[in-house]
């Protein structure tokens, strides 16, 4: 029966045959450990001497990492193992061969893995990473499908920028000028006023010369837009999507958050209670120190983790040194030696990691107590103010100087209908959007303001002249919720091909 690892569970006790590649390989004395992928799962496959023929047992010790391969034998539910089964190898034939594959048990830096990102796919952690990222993105269309949403697509070759110049990709369009798209939202609003209630969902670019963990130059946005909707609605919206698609991620994807060794109490958390919805003035008060918030500041929080961080460190000295003193004596077994290896590396990391944080924390506390009122929100301040929330927060109501040329004023002109989300444990922004102008006469002054060509953006201002309505709409940036439902370092392990300032290939 062939079948795949993600069913094995269906098959305890009878004979299957599987089809994958050869993760890792141990062999022992008269047995051979595999770890086969074969996309649907991880699975340990033993073939023992006793149980299979000469040359398949001689294939099962040489067999090179991620060698193709079919294997037949029977399913064994064994909790111990990874995926929960395993199986009692009777053959194993080699489809393709593998020798002396890049990507080793060592550790390799950044630059190494994306040089090989086509390899690097591969490895268990990735492998979880693109799952959740596909969970994501099923639960986010069947919100959309099931409130009555359309689905449209927007163009990618523009001729106008959405929210400015400066990060626009330019390129030649039959001899005229074009960009590649900032955002869908302006056709968004073109289409929900034929449909009433639509989503985009495509690429988007922008050429922000940023290696910053937050900025990629290619990246997937989710943008519904819809009519007769206020602010208030918006914000609904966006809470209700975000509740669900946590909830059927951490329904769906329990194994991929295992091999993470994500710890989702704060995304359950997340799934279930309301988030918190500031203006702006109250978030600048929180995040200057100037509020507190459940007895205690930002400032104060800080402070308290900088002293944890400097502990913790010592800790980690002195922990690293003791281990290499160990491995320097050459007492220990290899399976010791190993262990000691693997954990040294990881003391490396964290010490690394602690250091960023020490050298941060003060530049963090400095940025806060400075901040200027009437300003936007830098990727520190968003970490300094939500060092606060363990739930998304909703910050609303911003100074109008600091927002897209789009937005809705309030009725006394200072600030801007928009809404930021914020995502807790130090991911910042995952949402913006916001309530759009419908005054085609406070629409054009904007355009003017943002020295934006008036001649290419006619075309949107027939949205207010022709029937217009109260209408709203918000982004989601698909590869920040993804870090931050995976808790990673980086967005560029959120995608499967990251394209980002000095990086084009693979």
């Amino acid at each position: 029966m062939v079948t795949t690892i993600s069913r094995l569970a269906e098959y305890v006790g009878q004979q299957v045959m599987l089809q994958g590649w050869v993760a890792n390989r141990r062999n022992s004395k008269g047995l051979v450990f595999l770890i086969v992928r074969d996309g649907s799962g991880f699975c340990q496959c033993v073939v023992a001497a006793d149980q299979v023929a000469p040359s398949c047992f001689a294939l099962a010790e040489h067999i090179g990492l991620e060698s193709s391969c079919t294997l037949s034998g029977t399913v064994v539910r064994d909790e111990r193992q990874i995926g929960g089964f395993e199986v009692q190898v009777r053959d194993l034939q080699l489809v393709g061969a593998s020798q002396d594959y890049p990507i080793a048990k060592k550790e390799h830096g950044p630059d190494f893995l994306l040089d090989h990102r086509h390899l690097w796919l591969r490895s268990q952690r990735q492998w979880a990473i693109m799952r959740i990222r596909n969970a994501i993105i099923y639960a986010l269309h069947r919100f959309f499908q099931q409130e009555g949403f359309v689905q449209m697509d927007a163009p990618i070759f523009t001729a106008n920028a959405v929210e400015g110049t400066s990060t626009l990709f330019e390129t030649d369009f039959y001899g005229s000028p074009a960009y590649l798209s900032q955002s869908g939202q302006l056709y968004g609003e073109a289409m929900a006023m034929a449909m009433g209630k639509i989503y985009t969902f495509g690429p988007t670019f922008r050429a922000e010369k940023s290696k910053t963990r937050r900025h990629l130059s290619e990246f997937w946005m989710i943008e519904p837009e819809m009519a007769f909707y206020d602010l208030d609605q918006n914000m609904d919206l966006i809470e209700a999507m975000l509740h669900f698609v946590l909830q059927a991620v951490l329904k769906e994807c329990r194994f991929e958050f295992q091999l993470l060794n994500r710890d989702t109490t704060v995304l359950q958390r997340s799934a279930e209670q309301r988030f918190p919805r500031l203006t702006y003035e109250e978030a600048v008060a929180l995040l200057t120190g100037r509020q507190h918030h459940n007895g205690t500041t930002t400032l104060g929080l800080l402070e308290a983790d900088l002293e944890a961080v400097r502990k913790r460190k010592e800790a980690v000295v002195r922990e690293l040194a003791e281990r290499q003193q160990k491995l320097v004596g050459g007492s220990l077994r290899k399976g010791e030696a190993n262990f000691n290896q693997a954990a040294i590396d990881r003391l490396k990391q964290e010490l690394k990691d602690l250091e960023e944080d020490e050298a941060n924390i003060p530049q963090w506390m400095a940025s806060a107590r400075e901040f200027r009122f009437g300003n936007d929100f830098g990727g520190s301040d968003e970490t300094v103010l939500m060092r606060l929330f363990d739930v998304p927060i909703m910050v609303y109501n911003w100074p109008h100087e600091v927002k897209a040329f789009y937005l809705k004023r309030t009725a006394d002109g200072r600030w801007a209908k928009g809404v930021d989300v914020l995502a807790p444990e130090g991911y910042g922004e995952i949402i913006g959007g916001g309530e759009r102008e419908t005054d085609i006469n406070l629409l054009t002054e904007k355009i003017h303001e943002h020295k934006l060509p008036m001649e290419a953006f006619e075309w949107y201002l027939d949205l207010r002249r022709y029937g217009s309505v109260p209408h709203s709409g918000y982004g989601l940036g698909l590869e920040r919720l993804v870090a931050w439902v995976c808790r990673l370092p980086h967005v560029r392990e959120t995608i499967p091909f990251p394209r980002m300032y000095g990086r084009l290939t693979p």
